[in-house]
């Protein structure tokens, strides 16, 4: 009998990424096959065309917030997506470059967008001359670091990626708290987890969460969200986060991101769910998984 092909795991490259860590670090040995695209747009875009049977994307980091374009892609008109698993990784940012330099010396810093915001006491600090330009992502802003061979230029990447890409370490734990930490999650076609099985994930918490999106046009009105939040306190249900972002029509109109512990099947989260489906417009459940285990480290550890 054939061995089973390792299953194509979409995630935001080059190789070298912290994406990248947060797979292999979460996957069964030998179970997945990387599939690097250019953003996290297109790592979600591949696993819509069914080019890849999963994808990773960071959702969010401890320091930096949310990671919008992962929000709106889950919360799209398509709702074709749905979260099946998740990964917690402990982030350590490098400052790198072509060869070794003084710092004084550097007058421009590569990185992705998510980096700066977990770096601030270093960037403003030790390089408050130097501008900070954004990247496709960190392993991309190194590859350019060497190839073009400046000594003015620098970026914010993981030790991983100087080792692939031949790269110089300045400086390494930028980063402004040592327990700095990006959550990521596991993504399928919605309605694919029953033909494909559970995401190859080496090890999950014993607890389960479950995220979802809601909006409408009540939220106009003094304590809808209060409203909305009671059927989750009514029945002791906590939420682990919350939090808004715009719909993208008019100004001021929001929709509605949490996640509250538990299965989606348990009768107190489908009843909350139901409750918020009778004072909502739209509710979508994005997913209801196991909870990641304790954050792995990787010698790198974002996007």
């Amino acid at each position: 009998m054939a061995a089973q092909a390792p299953a194509r795991v979409g995630y935001l490259g080059p190789a070298g990424t912290f994406t990248e860590e947060a797979l292999l670090a979460s996957a069964l040995p030998g179970a997945v096959e990387p599939v690097a695209q250019a953003t996290i747009y297109d790592a979600i875009l591949a696993l819509r065309h069914g080019e890849v049977e999963w994808t990773i994307a960071p959702i969010e980091n401890s320091l930096d917030g949310s990671v919008s374009v992962t929000l709106d892609l889950l919360a799209d008109d398509d709702g074709d997506l749905e979260i099946v698993g998740e990964a917690q990784l402990r982030v350590r940012h490098s400052l790198l470059a072509a060869a070794p330099v003084e710092l004084a010396q550097v007058e421009t810093v590569l990185t992705h967008p998510q980096v700066p915001g977990q770096c601030l006491r270093f960037l403003r600090g030790e390089l408050a001359s130097a501008r900070v330009q954004p990247a496709a992502s960190t392993a991309d802003a190194v590859r350019r670091v060497v190839e073009r061979g400046d000594p003015r230029v620098a970026a914010i990447g993981t030790q991983l990626a100087a080792e692939i890409y031949g790269a110089t370490v300045l400086r390494e734990g930028i980063e402004d708290r040592r327990d700095n930490e990006t959550r990521f999650v596991w993504l399928a076609r919605a309605g694919e987890r029953v033909r494909s099985g559970e995401p190859p994930l080496a090890a999950a918490g014993a607890r389960f969460k479950t995220s979802i999106v809601f909006w409408g046009a009540g939220a106009e009105s003094p304590g809808w969200l209060v409203r909305c939040l009671r059927e989750f306190a009514d029945r002791e249900i906590n939420l682990t986060k919350i939090e808004s972002r715009p719909r993208r029509e008019r100004l001021g109109h929001y929709m509605f991101f949490a996640d509250a512990s538990g299965c989606g099947d348990d009768a107190p989260v489908a009843e909350a769910i139901d409750g918020l489906r009778a004072i909502c417009e739209q509710v979508r459940v994005l997913g209801s998984y196991p909870t990641a285990a304790s954050p792995a480290t990787g010698p790198g550890a974002g996007s």
